[in-house]
């Protein structure tokens, strides 16, 4: 390993040791407790365990992305890349389990000893407790990255890995501060994108460090990074702005010494745009000569300080107390024991369109989904291509239908009433897909992404793999996707899945996510002109959506006609004094699922039947233009068979008199 290297990985390290010492004085992080302190060691190891995991993550995810969608699979630099998560993965690991192992010593306040006793407390704490149970998941998960990336190497294997290392950031994002403070979905979300989108920049940028001298075309690999930096920086600041929002509750707390470190974050985030934009726009063009090559490597050198500030101030405010009070207030309302935030007003028509609660991943989902599919329509417009109008209004209106159903009233009221609850369901599985569907982003992305021909891959190279794949030809068969559709129905709602929907925040978001991809397959099994590996004829789809509808009204019958109510001790312990009583409101709820939720299905009927029309008459042009080119040569053909046959039955009939 070269002098640079070294003196970006020291770079690094030790800006971040600085700024995490600098900010857990300040902030009062390492400060002394009142009451069962758990001494100066775990104090400090604590937060500096954090920030080496959080390195190491970063170390962890970045190299994986960047070999993904910047470096061709079989060559060194592709296998350095793999290494370097490997050891990342391993480092986070055992600063994992080094947390954890703290962590325990904080919240026990239990003294170091090789007894039984303080064994089978540490075994309790991380089998029983949702903190260690959190810091455990995590530790196997991060073992688990070690030894797939040290045995991955190609494109798949490597795929899945990535995912994997970014799941490993979901169990500790709902622990902590982001665990306990109001708006708990709200920071959740907030912390897992802010750590996804840091590592995968910040892990990029290290693994650049360690490729210099090793790349031939330079510029081509930093444009393709920046691409990658770029996206994750504005993750990364949504994510912090909404995290120090649900944090510091008044300006006033601004001003707080967790507020104060806030915002030193926040300036040095700042900085480190204006940086990666006069990359972009100055630096990377001229990446050939050497003087500019020089300057891009002295100047990565500051941005990895940069960095490090930051990363050392938010392993320190992980640690900070934030002004806004964590401790649950005495007298709570059963709204609030359940759902951790007050019970809101009457739903009354004006508050369908005034009542928000942020989802803050499906906000970023949406915004970045609208971005990219209205750059690739420019795109297409730049070279002369032009792209049906109706389709980006679907796609536009499918996404903004999106933020309202997460984030509006929608996911305001839901928790509260069943009703919203079955209305939100029947809007993802079918109202959204219907739109999304129709906006074809997968026919626009193929059609508006550059091929690579260097052997990477990049957007399109990916999207054509995932719809060749094998797990494609599956799931988008018209049947395993009207199967999964109509079975998640009755699956989820008359199993504990809704339970878990309800009380776990992760539960809630793969309710989301699982009902968005079935409608999703399943629309565009039926009307979609997005590639798949195989369509059902027209008639065979109208069939398929007949056996659908009359599952979908079975489900809501089924519905209306329960005597008790679904998840009662939650639904049904509210305490609310507006509204129908719980379990007309299911009943509401049952019709819902009967009535509103057969109408985008109803659109996707008449929808395929157009199709089915306009499908036989392109056929019947495309007849009718091959005849006129041709002179219409079949008939002619037939009719001369027709006639020679005659001809031999003529010859025959005298032959027959000829010979009596």
């Amino acid at each position: 390993m070269n002098t640079y290297r070294l003196a970006g990985i020291a770079t690094l390290v030790l800006a971040s040791a600085a700024a995490l010492v600098v900010a857990l004085v300040y902030g009062g992080g390492a400060a002394e407790l009142v009451f069962a302190d758990p001494g100066a060691v775990v104090r400090w190891a604590l937060p500096a365990t954090k920030m080496l995991g959080n390195l190491a993550a970063a170390a962890m995810l970045g190299p994986l992305v960047l070999a993904l969608f910047a470096l061709k699979s079989g060559t060194k630099n592709f296998e350095l890349a793999v290494d370097t998560a490997s050891v990342g993965a391993a480092v986070f690991t055992v600063a994992s389990a080094a947390g954890a192992f703290f962590t325990f010593l904080a919240a026990f306040n239990a003294k170091l000893s090789l007894g039984p006793q303080f064994g089978e407390q540490l075994g309790r704490f991380l089998i029983e407790l949702p903190l260690g149970q959190a810091w455990l998941v995590t530790v196997l998960m991060g073992a688990a990255v070690t030894v797939i990336a040290f045995a991955a190497r190609g494109w798949t294997a490597v795929f899945f890995t990535a995912l994997l290392a970014a799941a490993s950031f979901l169990p500790n994002a709902t622990q902590g501060h982001s665990g306990d403070v109001a708006g708990h979905n709200i920071a959740v979300n907030a912390i897992l994108l802010h750590t996804v989108g840091a590592a995968a920049w910040i892990g990029g940028l290290l693994l650049l460090v360690l490729l210099r001298g090793r790349v031939s075309d330079l510029a081509t690999l930093v444009r393709r990074y920046s691409s990658i930096a770029l996206a994750a920086y504005i993750v990364v600041a949504v994510s912090g702005v909404a995290r120090s929002v649900v944090a510091i509750g008044t300006w006033d707390q601004l001003f707080s010494p967790y507020g104060l470190i806030v915002i030193t974050k926040a300036a040095l985030l700042g900085a480190l745009g204006l940086l990666g934009a006069w990359y972009r726009m100055r630096l990377i063009p001229h990446l050939e000569g050497e003087h500019p090559r020089r300057t891009f490597w002295m100047l990565l050198l500051g941005e990895l300080a940069l960095i490090g500030l930051a990363s050392g101030a938010a392993a320190a405010l992980a640690r900070t107390p934030p002004p806004v009070g964590e401790e649950a207030a005495p007298g709570r309302s059963p709204a609030e024991r359940l759902t951790d935030s007050p019970l809101p007003p009457e739903l009354t028509p004006i508050r369908w369109l005034t009542s928000w609660d942020i989802d803050i991943l499906w906000v970023v989902v949406a915004g970045f989904g609208l971005v990219f599919y209205l750059v690739g329509v420019r795109r297409l417009r730049q070279r002369g291509d032009r792209w049906p109008i109706h389709r980006t209004i679907f796609w536009v209106l499918g996404m903004l239908m999106l933020v309202w159903v997460t984030s509006g009233s929608v996911n305001a009221y839901q928790d509260y009433l069943f009703s919203v609850h079955m209305l939100g369901h029947m809007l993802l599985s079918m109202a959204i897909p219907l739109l999304l569907v129709s906006g074809a982003p997968i026919t626009l992305a193929l059609r508006a992404i550059h091929k690579r021909d260097d052997g990477t891959r990049g957007g399109r190279e990916w999207i054509m793999w995932a719809v060749h794949s094998p797990y494609a030809r599956v799931l988008t068969h018209p049947f395993v996707a009207a199967g999964l559709f109509v079975l998640s129905l009755w699956a989820f709602y008359f199993t504990d899945l809704v339970r878990w929907s309800m009380y776990d925040h992760l539960g809630h978001e793969w309710m989301v996510i699982h009902f968005l991809l079935t409608g999703y397959l399943f629309v565009m099994s039926l009307i979609g002109i997005d590639p798949v590996p195989y369509r059902l004829p027209y008639a065979g789809r109208l069939i398929t959506l007949i056996a659908v509808m009359a599952m979908h009204a079975f489900f809501g019958i089924a519905i209306m006609m329960q005597t008790g109510l679904i998840v009662a001790e939650w639904f049904g312990s509210m305490g609310r004094t507006w509204g129908a009583p719980p379990l007309e409101d299911q009943y509401v709820g049952g019709g819902i699922a009967w009535s509103i939720g057969e109408i985008p299905t109803l659109i996707v009927a008449i929808t395929v039947a157009i199709q089915w029309s306009r499908s036989d008459e392109r056929m019947q042009r495309r007849q009718d233009r091959h005849a006129d080119r041709t002179g219409d040569a079949e008939l002619e053909e037939y009719n001369a068979k027709l006639a020679a046959l005659a001809e031999r039955d003529r010859r025959d009939a005298e032959r027959e008199r000829a010979g009596r």
